[in-house]
């Protein structure tokens, strides 16, 4: 397995790496490896933006909404 040094990290960045893999009772070296993992490990699909909404709200998701009938368009107005 390979290995990285990463250097000039802000103090603050730190501070919350850290604070983060004790709440998830972990390393801060484990934290950094799952993150990067997960950073990486995502595809760039190239979904359109109507199947990115169904993914999040679609009926697998539970939300399956019952669209209303819909009724005859009204009279135009008349300016006689």
């Amino acid at each position: 397995m390979a290995s990285i040094t990463i250097r000039n990290i802000d103090d603050d960045v730190k501070t919350r790496l850290r604070v983060r893999a004790a709440g998830n009772g972990r390393s801060m070296e484990e934290e950094v490896r799952l993150i990067l993992r997960e950073a990486v490990g995502r595809k760039s699909g190239s979904q359109d933006l109507a199947s990115i909404i169904r993914g999040y709200f679609g009926p697998s998701r539970g939300v399956d909404l019952e669209l209303p009938p819909r009724d005859l368009a009204r009279e135009p107005p008349r300016f006689d």
